[in-house]
């Protein structure tokens, strides 16, 4: 379940912020990033809806990371918990400012009150404001990547390697969410290179939970099960 979950976050996010963001919205021109949402409406609503997906299994995720790491220090995936459950909160209450984008851009009403660049620069303030609370979102979850980590290399029944891999993914995102929201300049030095270690480090962990899971016999020695 764990696995598919996180196959499930990896291609959503991955199609709605990857292709279709890079696709449609163009950084820095409001009048183009309007004209492509308008011309691709279809699209843009398969993105936002991708976009609402992933927080929603992300917090079964969650769920499953707590009841999967809790024998290694149920205060440690406690605090994990609680570093992502203000992540998805946050994460979610971005996406309302993409839900604002198109209707921004095609209401009458609005086109009588305002000229069409300025309903162009609010929708583009629209978009900026997602990618901020975004930014915020991820320095949550970069934090709890890093606890998770930590708990995975000393659990004994997952890979040492992967925990690693977890806690360079959780630090990639502090540096690289961080710049963003602080030094713009070097964030555009760093990215999209710095967001490497975090999709390795991801997409290992959800690829062994789908091929290899979990030691078993380990993991109940953990629990205390004979």
């Amino acid at each position: 379940m764990g696995g598919m979950l996180y196959l499930a976050i990896i291609v959503l996010g991955g199609l709605a912020e990857g292709f279709v963001m890079n696709r449609l919205v163009m950084p820095g021109d409001a009048a183009a990033t309007a004209q492509n949402i308008m011309a691709s409406p279809l699209l843009w609503r398969l993105s936002v809806a991708g976009n609402l997906i992933v927080p929603l299994c992300a917090v079964a995720l969650t769920w499953v990371f707590y009841l999967l790491l809790r024998p290694v220090n149920k205060s440690l995936i406690l605090l994990s918990v609680f570093f992502n459950l203000v992540s998805l909160a946050t994460e979610a209450i971005s996406k309302l400012f993409l839900l604002l984008v198109e209707p921004i851009l095609g209401n009458a009403g609005y086109l009588k009150a305002f000229e069409p660049r300025q309903l162009q620069v609010l929708a583009d303030l629209a978009l900026a404001s997602h990618g901020i609370a975004f930014n915020i979102a991820l320095i949550f979850f970069g934090c709890g990547c890093l606890v998770d980590g930590y708990l995975i290399f000393r659990s004994g029944y997952l890979p040492k390697f992967i925990g690693i891999l977890m806690q360079l993914a959780g630090l990639a995102y502090l540096v690289a969410c961080f710049s963003a929201l602080f030094f713009p300049a070097f964030a555009e030095l760093i990215t999209p290179a710095i967001l490497v270690l975090p999709l390795i480090g991801e997409s290992s962990l959800c690829l062994w939970l789908l091929a290899k899971g979990v030691n078993i016999a380990k993991w109940n020695e953990r629990m205390g099960i004979s």
